[in-house]
């Protein structure tokens, strides 16, 4: 019997049409270009600022002992600097209230760096007239609210049905570090695109996103719907389920650690754990680590993941959709993409330098970013969309009236 969630009126066991692909669908995945090919991919560029705390295989060195405690030490740095303290916590009692005084301060400051994309939202549509727009998004903290227990983290029924207007009038794609069944269980809009594991696992209907048709690997779902797909890390799926259940072992006895296998990439969620035992449960993780030498690791809020070391992230994903939808190749597109998290800084940086695009950050507290605009959190990412689809009937009428 399908149960129902209280939150969002949402079938648990309800799967996503683009679940399973059929075998035929697999070859041609397997044969597809080489430019989305697992194979051919190059190991991902490294900043010096995350080379401290970020581990290829290609980077490694003998492991010591110090050098484990130095590796592990710079990861749950890097994670405390990605995971700063949410607006609930500001709001308690608990909290130090000459430190909320300096994190408001730094928050006015920071924003007239990054403007709200509400308060700017006139001015910055200006750009967007004569063009298609493209809307990627976030999942978590962007439109459902960050919470302790990952798989409670529910979208409003008010945000599914902004986004699905807001879908009929422009190309719409998810982009999450979720596996893509998991995101699509949540959102329950079949019309998306969808993009997971932080893009390494693309599929949506060939049909395209408000009419626009779609290039790329085509197959068909099990329901017999024609769509298009790109799965560029997919020789690594073996290896991803071994690390998680090798994970799932090691964590076992950390109470509050919580394994969750994305697909393409598996993450380690500390939210529920004591701080006291993060650094107990990324050793752990690096022990793991060790023994995959083709997986690197990266830090989000509260989280660790393991991914396949290829050239592929969240801003790849942005690219890979914009050409299968044949957008922005005259320069007539403007891309917008919200999202929270330090994993969305990819996408942020190839709509700033590549399609001259908005990229907006959503927090509520100053964070380092490639971002340009800001919102608050989800409800204001909701008003944004909200304001996306009065700005397209308002140009539509006056379109139609001149």
């Amino acid at each position: 019997m399908a149960l129902k969630s209280k939150q969002t009126g949402v079938h648990k066991d309800a799967a996503s049409p683009y679940s399973k692909i059929s075998a035929a669908s697999l070859s041609s995945l397997a044969a597809s270009s080489p430019l989305y090919s697992c194979r051919s991919a190059k190991s991902p560029t490294i900043t010096p600022a995350l080379a401290a705390s970020i581990s290829l295989s290609s980077q490694r060195k003998p492991h010591t002992r110090q050098s484990d405690l130095a590796m592990v030490s710079g990861w749950l740095q890097a994670m405390k600097a990605a995971s700063p303290p949410r607006a609930a916590t500001l709001q308690s009692a608990n909290f130090n209230g000459s430190r909320q005084a300096v994190l408001e301060a730094q928050y006015i400051d920071w924003v007239a760096k990054h403007p709200s994309a509400l308060a700017n939202f006139e001015k910055m549509m200006e750009a967007g007239k004569g063009k298609q727009v493209a809307l990627f998004l976030d999942y978590d903290g962007t439109l459902s609210p960050i919470v302790e227990d990952p798989d409670r983290a529910y979208m409003s029924d008010a945000m599914r049905a902004a986004v699905k207007e807001v879908a009929t009038h422009f190309p719409t794609a998810i982009i999450s570090g979720r596996s893509r069944d998991k995101v699509y269980e949540f959102v329950q809009l079949a019309e998306l695109f969808y993009a997971g594991s932080h893009g390494m696992d693309i599929m949506g209907p060939a049909e395209g996103c408000n009419g626009v048709k779609v290039d790329g690997t085509r197959g068909m779902d099990e329901k017999g719907n024609e769509i298009v797909f790109s799965q560029p890390a997919s020789e690594f799926l073996p290896m991803m389920n071994e690390v998680c259940k090798a994970l799932e072992q090691r964590s076992k006895n950390i109470q509050g650690a919580k394994i969750e296998h994305n697909k393409f990439c598996v993450s380690i969620h500390f939210r529920r754990v004591k701080e006291e035992n993060w650094r107990a449960l990324a050793e752990e993780v690096q022990k793991v680590l060790k023994n995959y030498p083709k997986l690197f690791l990266t830090q989000g809020r509260k989280v660790l993941e393991l991914r396949p070391s290829i050239a592929w992230d969240k801003g790849k994903a942005v690219e890979f959709l914009m050409k299968a939808l044949g957008l922005g190749l005259n320069g007539d597109v403007l891309p917008v993409y919200i999202g929270d998290d330090q994993t969305d800084e990819d996408a942020f940086s190839v709509l700033n330098e590549k399609h001259n695009g908005y990229s907006i950050l959503v927090s509520n507290v100053a964070k380092k970013t490639n971002a340009s605009f800001s919102l608050r959190d989800p409800c204001e990412v909701m008003d944004f969309v909200h304001s996306l689809v009065k700005w397209k009937l308002k140009s539509s009428h006056e379109q139609n009236s001149s």
